[in-house]
C-alpha cells in the first residue's frame, strides 16, 4: 500500500566522505559500476560545475550546515566543533514539521571526541530528531581501541573485533602527506561484511527510516564513512575489482602503476558498494511507500587527490579535491545536465525552500529550486572555495600501547583561496605567486596563464578581493595587479 504524499516531500540527503566529482558511472574513462547513481543521473538532474567550501570534513560540513561560507561558519579546520548556538539548516526544518533523521559520520564536533555510545550526543542540538551519528574511519580507531567512546567501536567491542579493526589499520600506515602514498596496503579487511562500516551505517538507515511515522515528511542524511581513506574493502569486494585498470594521476611523477591501481581498484569498489547500499535504503523508502514523494540528493564533503598533482586525500585546490558530484532527482526535479555553478553549502537553502520552511539568519547559501524546476540555467557567476588548516597530527600503533599522541608527524599548514567562474579559477596561496588555470583547455590544471589573459586575471582577482572583504577575512598572501 501506497501512503498518500504529504503536501511537502520527502529528502533523501546522501553525503559519502571523500567521493571525487568525476569518479561517477557516467565517466567512460573509468570501469566503475554504480546502477543505482546511474539511475538517478537518468531520472534526475545531474549538476557538472559543484565544488564545496572547503575542501576539508569537519568545516565543509558545518558550512552546509549552517549554510554559511566557509569563513563564516565558526569552523576553520578539523580542530572546532561546531558551535552549538549556530543555526542550522536541520533545526529550520525540525520546526517546521519534518522528523529529521542521519546516520553516520556527521563531522561536526570533530574536535569532542565522544559520540555517545547510542550516537545520540549532539544530534538534539543540530535538530535531529531521530539517528546516530557514529565514528569516522580514524577518529573510530584513536578514540576507541581500548575504550569505546561511539556506537560503531561499541559494536566493535560487543562483537569483540575492535583490536582486529585496530591492527589492520596500523598495518596500513599512517595518514597520506604531500608526494607520499602511506596506505599502500590495499588487502582486505579481516571484518566481515555487515560490520564493515558503510555496511552498518545502510542498516541504521534502514532501521531509522522504518521507526518514522507514516504521512510526516521526513529528512534523511546518510553519512557513509567511504570511500575516504585507509582504503579498506572487505573480502568480497576486493575480489570483485581485480583486474580492473583505473586511469593514471593527471600531472604526476612517475609512480608505481600497479600501487596506484591497486588503490583506485579499492576506492572504485567502496564507491560500488556504497551504491548497493543505496539500494537497500531505495527499496526501504519504497516499501515504506514513500519513494514517489521523496526527494533524493547525491554529493560528497570533498573529492581525493588520488595521486593527482603527486598529492593525496583532499584540502587541496585543484578539482580533483573540491570538485564533487551532485545529482538531484524526485518529484518536480527536470532531468539532464546542468553546468549551473553550485556550492555544496547551497543545499541548504535548497532544502529549506523546498520544505517551506523558515530560512536561516545570515545565511549565504542560495537555493538552486529555480534550476532544479528548470526556470533558469544559471545559479551563481563565481565560485569560492579556500582553507586556512593548522598543522595535524598523525598518530602511531605499536600493538600494545595504543595509538600514541607523543609520537606525531605535523603536516603544514594549509593556507590558500581560490574563485572559480566555470572556465578561470584564481589560486591565491601563502608564500606563491598567484595562478591562474583556464579548465576549457587545460583541465588537469598544469598551465599558468595569469600572465597572458591580464582581463580575467583582475577580473578574478576583484571577485576574491571583494568575496574577503565581506565575510571579513584576508586573504593568504598579498596579490599584485599586472
Amino acid at each position: 500500500m501506497t501512503n498518500q504524499p504529504s503536501q511537502r516531500p520527502n529528502f533523501l540527503f546522501i553525503i559519502p566522505d571523500q567521493h571525487r566529482w568525476d569518479f561517477m558511472p557516467d565517466n567512460p574513462e573509468l570501469p566503475l559500476k554504480m546502477p543505482t547513481i546511474q539511475s538517478l543521473i537518468q531520472r534526475g538532474l545531474r549538476f557538472n560545475q559543484a565544488i564545496v567550501n572547503t575542501p576539508l570534513c569537519a568545516p565543509c560540513r558545518a558550512s552546509l550546515a549552517s549554510g554559511r561560507s566557509y569563513h563564516s561558519c565558526g569552523v576553520m579546520d578539523n580542530q572546532q566543533d561546531l558551535p552549538a548556538t549556530l543555526p542550522t539548516f536541520y533545526q529550520q526544518l525540525r520546526e517546521s514539521g519534518y522528523r529529521v533523521a542521519g546516520v553516520g559520520k556527521f563531522d561536526l564536533h570533530k574536535s569532542s571526541s565522544y559520540w555517545g555510545l547510542d550516537g545520540s550526543k549532539c544530534l538534539s542540538t543540530w535538530g535531529f530528531t531521530d539517528g546516530i551519528d557514529n565514528e569516522g574511519k580514524w577518529d573510530a580507531i584513536f578514540s576507541g581501541t581500548e575504550t569505546p567512546q561511539g556506537p560503531y567501536m561499541k559494536m566493535l567491542h560487543d562483537r569483540g573485533l575492535a583490536k582486529t579493526h585496530a591492527d589492520d589499520y596500523a598495518n596500513r600506515g599512517g595518514r597520506p602527506g604531500p608526494g607520499v602514498i602511506s596506505y599502500k596496503n590495499t588487502n582486505p579487511t579481516p571484518l566481515p561484511d555487515d560490520v564493515y562500516c558503510d555496511n552498518w551505517i545502510a542498516q541504521n538507515a534502514i532501521d531509522t527510516l522504518q521507526t518514522l511515522p507514516n504521512n510526516t515528511p521526513w529528512f534523511m542524511q546518510v553519512n557513509f564513512s567511504g570511500p575516504h581513506e585507509p582504503m579498506d574493502i572487505t573480502g568480497s569486494m576486493h575480489a570483485d575489482c581485480q583486474g580492473l585498470d583505473y586511469p593514471s594521476p593527471l600531472a604526476a611523477e612517475p609512480q608505481s602503476a600497479s600501487t596506484i591501481n591497486s588503490i583506485r581498484q579499492n576506492y572504485g569498489a567502496m564507491l560500488e558498494n556504497i551504491d548497493q547500499r543505496i539500494r537497500d535504503i531505495l527499496v526501504a523508502v519504497e516499501d515504506k511507500g514513500d519513494l514517489s514523494n521523496t526527494i533524493i540528493v547525491y554529493s560528497s564533503d570533498h573529492g581525493d587527490m588520488l595521486g593527482d598533482h603527486n598529492e593525496w586525500a583532499k584540502s587541496r585546490p585543484w578539482q580533483s579535491s573540491v570538485a564533487v558530484p551532485l545529482v538531484i532527482a524526485g518529484p518536480g526535479i527536470i532531468k539532464g545536465q546542468s553546468d549551473a555553478l553550485v556550492q555544496l553549502t547551497d543545499l541548504a537553502a535548497t532544502f529549506i525552500d523546498l520544505a517551506a520552511a523558515k530560512p536561516l539568519p545570515n545565511m549565504d547559501a542560495r537555493s538552486i529550486v529555480p534550476v532544479l524546476h528548470g526556470h533558469t540555467s544559471r545559479h551563481r557567476t563565481m565560485l569560492h572555495s579556500g582553507l586556512r588548516q593548522t598543522a595535524g597530527l598523525a598518530r602511531i600503533y605499536d600493538g600494545k600501547a595504543g595509538w600514541s599522541p607523543e609520537k606525531v608527524d605535523a603536516p603544514s599548514e594549509k593556507q590558500w583561496e581560490m574563485v572559480w567562474d566555470g572556465r578561470y579559477k584564481l589560486v591565491i596561496e601563502k608564500d606563491q605567486n598567484p595562478i591562474m588555470y583556464d579548465l576549457l583547455s587545460d583541465p588537469d590544471e598544469t598551465q599558468d596563464v595569469s600572465q597572458d589573459r591580464p582581463d580575467q586575471y583582475n577580473k578574478l582577482t576583484h571577485a576574491i578581493k571583494n568575496e574577503m572583504a565581506r565575510v571579513g577575512a584576508d586573504l593568504p598572501t598579498s596579490i599584485d595587479e599586472i
